[in-house]
């Protein structure tokens, strides 16, 4: 079953932080059990305030790579850059449709 972490934080270095996850995801290619996909979301109403959907194949693999030392320091990296948050939501996928 494929599994979706949503993370939210609150941001004035946005720009930082992709630096920091283009440099992650240059490092972590070819490795096994990483995150499929990306959605990150900015909220219109607060521009300051995002939300990072990470998709896996499985919550095993999500657990791996939370426990993995690389994930670990560039979480905290990323933390020292948030003005809010991160809070995290772990959530099982139920139903996903293609629309178009």
């Amino acid at each position: 079953m494929k599994f979706v972490q949503m993370i939210e934080f609150e941001t004035d270095r946005m720009d930082d932080m992709r630096a920091l996850v283009a440099q992650q995801d240059q490092q972590a290619t070819g490795r096994e059990g990483g995150p499929t996909h990306r959605l990150v979301l900015q909220d219109r109403g607060n521009p300051r305030r995002f939300f990072v959907l990470m998709e896996f194949a499985s919550p095993e693999d999500a657990r791996r790579n939370s426990e993995a030392p690389q994930t670990t320091g560039m979480a905290e990296q990323l933390a020292a850059l948030c003005t809010s948050g991160p809070s995290f939501t772990d959530c099982d996928v139920r139903e996903m449709t293609e629309l178009k």
